[in-house]
């Protein structure tokens, strides 16, 4: 009788495995439409973002003559 309850395991395990497999695998309805419309609400959060009057970090300063702009708390390097 003892055995039989240890064949009782693999049984159980092998039940689970199974739900757990069509659970996983089931057809999820969302389809493409759902991606595409977050992709687009992306998109047009990302164009908000970069419209108005920002200032470019990158770009030269308009009085540095070599458009390099100047530290004054830098150490200075001889």
């Amino acid at each position: 009788m003892a055995a039989l309850l240890w064949l009782l395991i693999p049984l159980v395990a092998a039940v689970g495995a199974g739900l757990w497999g069509s659970w996983a695998a089931r057809n999820r309805r969302t389809g493409d439409v759902t991606e595409l419309n977050g992709y687009a609400r992306f998109r047009e959060a990302m164009e908000r973002a970069h419209t108005g009057t920002e200032t470019d970090h990158l770009a030269p300063a308009a009085d540095s003559p070599s458009g390099v702009e100047s530290r004054t708390d830098a150490p200075a390097v001889h």
